[in-house]
Order: C-alpha cells, then sequence, then structure tokens
C-alpha cells in the first residue's frame, strides 16, 4: 500500500526569494560600472593587482548575472511540471556553475601574477590607488543591499512548503508547532491549521538529561507565542498542551555548524555575497600592495598581492563547489534527524526498510520512507509520525504488511 499527499504545488523556493532576486539585480548595475573602471584603469596605470580585481569583478558580474537568472527562472518555472520536484535547485546549480568559472579565472590571475613577479612592471600609484579604494567602497555598497532581507532562517513561518515546523494532531484538529528565530531571541510559535482553535495553551519540553521546563503561549499576531525565551541546545522532546488534549514532536539539534546552513542556505544568494566579498577581500590585498610599492619600491608586492587574492579565491569557489554539488548530488543533509526520522518510525516496533531524505530547495526537505509493519496503523499515522519531527516539504509513505508467520504442523488442530 503506498500513498502520497495530494496533489499540490511543487514550490520550493526560499522565503526571500524575491527579495534577493531584486537585490541582485541591483548589484549587477553597479559591478558592471565599477568593472569597467578598473580594468581600464589597471591597463592604462599599469598595475596588474588591479587589472586582476577587474577581472575578477567581471567574473563577480558574471557570477551575478547567473544568480539573477536563476533566481527569474525559477521563480517564472515554479508550476511547471516538467520539474517533479520543482525549481528549488536553479539557485545551487548557478552557484555551482560560477563557482568552476571563478576558480578558473583565478587559476589565470595567478599566471599573471607569476610573471609580474619576474618581470616587474612600471606602475602609475597615483592613479591605481583610488580606484582600489573606489572598487572596495563598492563591494561595500554590494554586500550591504545584497545582505538586505537575504536570510533564510525562517524557523516559525509556516507555509504549505515546511520551513522546520511540527505537524501535531490533537483531538483531529491539527497545529503547527516551530521554534521562532526569525531576527528575535528563540520562542515558541504555535499556528491552527486544520479545525483547531487558539485556545489557552501551553508547551512542556523534556530534555535528554530528564529536564523539564513549561511555557505559557498567549494570542499574539494570529498565533500562539511564548514569552520566555527557550535555550540552547534545542534537542528535546515537547508536548503542546491545548485544553485537555496533548501531542508530542521530537526537535532534534542539527550537526554543530553544518546541518541547519546545509539545509537552510540559499546557495544561489551565498554565491553572489561570497563574489563580493572575495573582490573586497582582493581590492584590500591590492591597497596594501600598491602602498607598499610606492612607500618601499617593492615592485613584487603588486603582483603578490595578486596570487594571495586568486588563493582567496581558489578557497572560497571549493567551498562553494562542494556544498551546491551536495545539494545537486541529493546527500542528505543531517544525519541527526535521518535517526530521529527513524526513531520516531520504529518506536512501536516497526521497521523503516528504506529512507531516503534530500534537499528540494532552501528551507525546503523532502522524504520518502518505506515500512514494514505488523499492526494495522495507515499511511496517516506514519505521516503524523514524521511530521512531529519536522514538517517535510513533500512526504512520500510506503507501508507493507507483514505476513503473518505459519502455525507449525505441531500446532494445526485436527478436524
Amino acid at each position: 500500500m503506498s500513498a502520497a499527499r495530494p496533489a499540490h504545488r511543487h514550490v520550493f523556493l526560499g522565503a526571500a526569494h524575491a527579495q534577493s532576486e531584486s537585490n541582485v539585480w541591483a548589484v549587477i548595475g553597479l559591478t558592471g560600472v565599477m568593472m569597467v573602471v578598473e580594468i581600464a584603469g589597471g591597463a592604462m596605470f599599469g598595475s596588474i593587482a588591479l587589472v586582476a580585481d577587474g577581472f575578477h569583478m567581471s567574473t563577480h558580474a558574471g557570477a551575478l548575472l547567473l544568480a539573477a537568472l536563476a533566481y527569474t527562472l525559477a521563480r517564472r518555472r515554479a508550476d511547471d511540471r516538467r520539474f517533479t520536484f520543482g525549481t528549488g535547485k536553479f539557485g545551487d546549480l548557478a552557484g555551482f556553475a560560477s563557482a568552476i568559472v571563478l576558480a578558473m579565472i583565478a587559476a589565470l590571475i595567478a599566471y599573471e601574477s607569476i610573471g609580474r613577479l619576474f618581470a616587474p612592471q612600471p606602475i602609475s600609484f597615483a592613479e591605481a590607488i583610488p580606484i582600489a579604494f573606489l572598487g572596495l567602497i563598492v563591494n561595500a555598497v554590494s554586500a550591504w543591499l545584497l545582505s538586505r532581507g537575504g536570510h533564510d532562517h525562517h524557523h516559525g513561518h509556516v507555509d504549505d512548503h515546511g520551513d522546520g515546523s511540527r505537524v501535531v494532531d490533537i483531538g483531529g484538529a491539527l497545529y503547527a508547532l516551530s521554534i521562532d528565530e526569525e531576527g528575535v531571541p528563540p520562542r515558541w510559535r504555535v499556528e491552527a491549521l486544520d479545525g483547531g482553535a487558539l485556545d489557552a495553551a501551553a508547551i512542556e519540553l523534556t530534555r535528554p538529561d530528564g529536564r523539564r521546563e513549561t511555557y505559557a503561549l498567549a494570542l499574539r499576531d494570529g498565533a500562539l507565542r511564548s514569552a520566555a525565551t527557550i535555550p540552547e541546545p534545542h534537542a528535546f522532546v515537547a508536548t503542546l498542551r491545548v485544553g485537555a488534549g496533548t501531542a508530542e514532536a521530537v526537535f532534534v539539534e542539527p550537526d554543530p555548524g553544518h546541518a541547519h546552513d546545509t539545509v537552510h542556505r540559499d546557495n544561489n544568494l551565498r554565491a553572489a555575497v561570497a563574489h563580493v566579498m572575495a573582490d573586497a577581500a582582493v581590492s584590500i590585498l591590492v591597497i596594501v600592495g600598491l602602498a607598499l610599492a610606492r612607500g618601499f619600491g617593492w615592485l613584487w608586492m603588486d603582483p603578490l598581492a595578486g596570487l594571495i587574492g586568486a588563493g582567496v579565491i581558489v578557497s572560497w569557489s571549493i567551498g562553494l563547489i562542494r556544498n551546491a554539488g551536495a545539494v545537486l548530488l541529493d546527500m542528505n543533509p543531517d544525519a541527526r534527524l535521518t535517526e530521529a526520522l527513524r526513531a520516531s518510525v520504529e518506536r512501536d516496533g516497526d521497521a523503516l526498510t528504506d529512507l531516503h531524505l534530500w534537499r528540494l530547495g532552501p528551507g525546503h526537505l523532502g522524504a520518502i520512507l518505506a515500512i514494514e509493519t505488523a499492526s494495522d496503523r495507515d499511511v496517516a499515522d506514519y505521516r503524523r509520525a514524521a511530521m512531529q519531527v519536522r514538517r517535510f516539504s513533500h512526504l512520500t509513505i510506503e507501508v507493507e504488511r507483514k505476513a503473518e508467520p505459519p502455525i507449525p504442523a505441531a500446532r494445526r488442530s485436527v478436524a
């Protein structure tokens, strides 16, 4: 017996998708102007590091264009049924491609810088240094533009796609239980999804060491929220009480510094921001190299700055290739979540015979579960158990009934 959720839209875009798209297009215009100024200025005044910074800015502009197009196409094609699991990975594909191009350009910068180390060129310092400072200012403005509204850590926002909330059933009414951390200290948030009433409620959590904590909830902005904040770590069993009914939800702490970021990060925005930050780092190195070359006559400092900048760019590109590639190859984004899901399903003696967990888009997870059971539990029971661990954006469950063991011949009754 197998079942999936009723037909629904496979829109797995990040919560800040529209804002990030707008910001990237704005930065493209700013970057394009500065790119031309740096390349032309470096060529006129003889600074390889400044030319390198300009060419890096050109790849930065190209990467930003890839990012903008990925945002636009993902939004416009969100309802295209040819994309089986939606367009949430467009950004990961764009980030992966821009990282590869950036690594190639870094190799070219390193090659040119090594040549200048052995054959130094005269530099017009008075003209080159101000242009490098201008490049740094542009990068700072670009970073500010991209950072506006571009965070996707929305534990508390509940929608159709899944966001880290747990769905619990209390007397036939559904509630979404989540930890709201968006711009505030972590607090409980409860929303009524289907037939639920936002009555007086409370949450009691039990930590792994047995400690218990109780949180009163009050209605504010259309949801029940706690006034008290939730101390780290966020690994516990939470019991939601509404009226006389209760339901449990499991919260698991992600792998430190890894799993939560893996699930929620927008690799497309990350690629754009990292290009800007890498460009800013190179601009600083250019300024330092030019200043030392001018002050002490060390012309080799200019190409050395180019080499160091190339190393910074390569280091960043390798990290992005690894992270975006993991999403494109559907690697498991959270081993602890996998184990929590397994424990939730198997706690009544059933067997989870197959489990697939992957990322559909920023903040969106998909899962496929195959369960073997001798009980009369149905798909809806297992769906509730899974949603108590995390609210998945796409969840498919297959249930296989165990055959009753044959009765030994010696115990069979004879008519």
